[in-house]
């Protein structure tokens, strides 16, 4: 929620030794570049991504957070999906956390008079300060700038997505499912994804956003299973 294609930027060199095929990371729907949506949900925005690919292709798919949630949903969608790795999938919502998401998606946009505030906020909301410098270029994506101020180029609606139906998802895909999180991730347990698939995977010392802490080692445990 809130991060861009641009932050599997680092998986270029891992990708490149390890997977025979090509690879895109694309923005989701009201994220970085990508048109935002009059309604979000998680149906209409795996269709906005299936829309970005070739309809004949066929297509193995890595997600974190809500773009796991979206792999599992493009899996159910006709498209040639031959395994699905969700990786960070927050998969059980309180009320009061559900309440706060619906509270987030009806704020207006929040402007800033400089790219150093903006890029703060961006790294507060994708959960990456600390992990990424807020000048790197890979944090250029989630902003955007207009007449001198900055703001975060998600769209805050996006925040109204709601909580996704793992079970059915997980269920209703037509390939392989693994779910992964890192072992210092508090968004979700063990327990929790062992509830969903078989075997989940867990990723040592790496916390939320393990594909960006250490792309290497997330590529080296997660690849195999889109074979």
């Amino acid at each position: 929620m809130g991060g861009t294609g641009a932050l599997w930027n680092s998986w270029q060199q891992p990708l490149a030794q390890h997977w025979p095929g090509g690879w895109i990371a694309p923005d989701l729907a009201g994220h970085g570049q990508a048109a935002p949506l009059s309604e979000y949900t998680f149906h209409e925005m795996a269709d906005a991504v299936a829309a970005t690919l070739e309809p004949t292709g066929s297509y193995a798919i890595l997600g974190h957070s809500l773009g796991g949630v979206l792999g599992l949903a493009l899996a159910g969608r006709g498209l040639d999906v031959t395994a699905v790795v969700g990786l960070g999938i927050k998969v059980a919502w309180s009320a009061d956390e559900l309440a706060k998401a619906q509270s987030l998606a009806q704020r207006p946009v929040s402007w800033f008079d400089s790219r150093a505030e903006a890029a703060a906020r961006y790294l507060r909301v994708t959960g990456l300060t600390g992990l990424l410098d807020p000048t790197d270029p890979v944090v250029d994506a989630g902003l955007r700038e207009q007449d001198g101020r900055w703001r975060l180029a998600m769209d805050p609606a996006a925040f109204g997505v709601g909580e996704p139906d793992m079970a059915a998802l997980v269920a209703g895909a037509t390939c392989p499912v693994t779910l992964a999180r890192g072992d210092g991730d508090a968004m979700m347990t063990a327990a929790q994804l062992a509830a969903l698939v078989a075997e989940p995977v867990t990723l040592p010392g790496l916390g939320h956003n393990a594909h960006v802490e250490d792309s290497a080692a997330c590529a080296a445990a997660l690849l195999p299973y889109l074979s």
